[in-house]
């Protein structure tokens, strides 16, 4: 922010979130907010009054943090997801999830208000490094509660344990307690990804007493307890006209090679699907492949939620209160849940950290904190806010240029 204003006192405003259906978590918690005003003195924050987030009003108001309607006075708004329309105020600078940077159709309308209304906008998803890392995400809480989910589905299924669903725990050391009633067959589990999504799935499966073991092991030995393997893009992907697998070209062209993945599905009972997919790599199977009888998975927790995507089985995304759907390889089509056992139950879930929303706003309003408050506040150095600003003053930035035909669009 500019020095000018890092001299004054600054209004730092957390909106209620009022997207339907409500999203119950926050950028900063109650205590979190406390250590604002006492790491940055001339910043005052104010909580808008909100009855759906997973932290009261009151909770607020008794560490001395003012909560109240209106906050048009506030010079910074900080949310989660999308604002509604007639919520936005003028010429104020915005941080949420915008989802608009892909050009996402459902979301034109509000890039382009924000623009008439001269908002400064910073996305969270575009807060990166130089190197373009993201500084805050909400991706080890997809993967802890995806994975969860995923036993939950096997305990559904098979009935083999009965687990409680991670909503109704109140925050994830609730639902890491729960995990001790997983009652798993000597099942194998497929888990791709090593990101923060993979090593959220990984603290699940760990508590929960599965071994972790290698991918040579998991395809050519039998154990007599539940086991899983983490993927990486060169555990499951070849080069077409030979080679090593080299990671830099694979990420530029992935087109380059081939998959190998089926050779994880003859021997695997369920997957849970944890790593980014490039739209130009290989998908990891086919809707033909899961109809062979060699194709042993039942169960998919498809915690990236990629709908179209490299798993032919994720049709649609599911929700919180009906997580579960089958389907039908011989057909293609989605089915009852828990209907036949020839089916796949699906786990699709896309907003899976709002199932523990403490303790996943406990985590993004740290890394609020210490990575992005300071650049706010203080000195932005490096440009990241910058680089991550989509619109100014009327205006998309540079960077963000491209989306000019996706906001002229009627």
């Amino acid at each position: 922010m500019d020095s000018s204003i890092t001299m004054k006192s600054i209004k730092l405003g957390i909106i209620r979130e009022g997207k339907v259906p409500p999203d119950k978590r926050v950028p900063f918690t109650p205590l979190q907010t406390e250590e604002i005003e006492q790491r940055f003195p001339n910043v005052k924050v104010i909580c808008q009054s909100s009855e759906v987030r997973a932290f009261k009003d009151d909770e607020y108001r008794e560490l001395g943090i003012e909560v109240r309607t209106d906050v048009a006075d506030c010079d910074i708004l900080m949310g989660i997801k999308e604002v509604p329309l007639a919520d936005l105020i003028p010429n104020k600078t915005y941080l949420f999830f915008s989802h608009t940077i892909k050009k996402q159709p459902y979301n034109k309308k509000l890039l382009q208000e924000i623009l008439k209304r001269k908002i400064r906008l910073i996305d969270y998803e575009t807060l990166k490094d130089r190197l373009g890392n993201r500084l805050v995400a909400f991706g080890r809480y997809a993967g802890i509660v995806g994975a969860y989910n995923g036993l939950w589905t096997y305990g559904k299924r098979f009935g083999d344990y009965s687990l409680r669903r991670a909503f109704e725990c109140f925050d994830v050391n609730d639902l890491k307690l729960e995990l001790r009633k997983v009652k798993l067959p000597p099942v194998k589990i497929i888990l791709t990804g090593a990101g923060r999504v993979g090593k959220g799935a990984m603290e699940t499966l760990d508590t929960a007493g599965i071994r972790k073991v290698g991918v040579y092991d998991f395809l050519t030995k039998t154990f007599d307890e539940p086991v899983y393997v983490q993927l990486g893009s060169a555990d499951y992907h070849i080069r077409r006209e030979g080679g090593h697998f080299n990671r830099d070209e694979f990420h530029q062209h992935p087109e380059r090679y081939d998959s190998t993945f089926l050779s994880f599905t003859k021997v695997a009972d369920i997957l849970m699907a944890g790593a980014f997919w490039n739209p130009k790599a290989p998908v990891l199977f086919t809707r033909e492949d899961m109809c062979s009888p060699e194709f042993k998975i039942k169960i998919i927790a498809d915690i990236t939620c990629d709908v179209g995507g490299s798993i032919p089985s994720t049709v649609r995304a599911s929700t919180i209160p009906d997580p579960l759907y089958d389907y039908d390889p011989q057909t293609g089509q989605e089915k009852p849940s828990l209907s036949n056992d020839n089916h796949v139950t699906v786990m699709a879930v896309d907003n899976l950290p709002c199932e523990l929303p403490r303790s996943a706003s406990e985590e993004f309003g740290r890394d609020l904190i210490d990575r992005i408050l300071p650049l706010l506040f203080v000195k932005d150095a490096d440009g990241v806010l910058k680089r991550a600003t989509i619109a100014k003053g009327g205006q998309l930035t540079e960077n963000f240029a491209y989306l000019e035909d996706y906001v002229a669009e009627k």
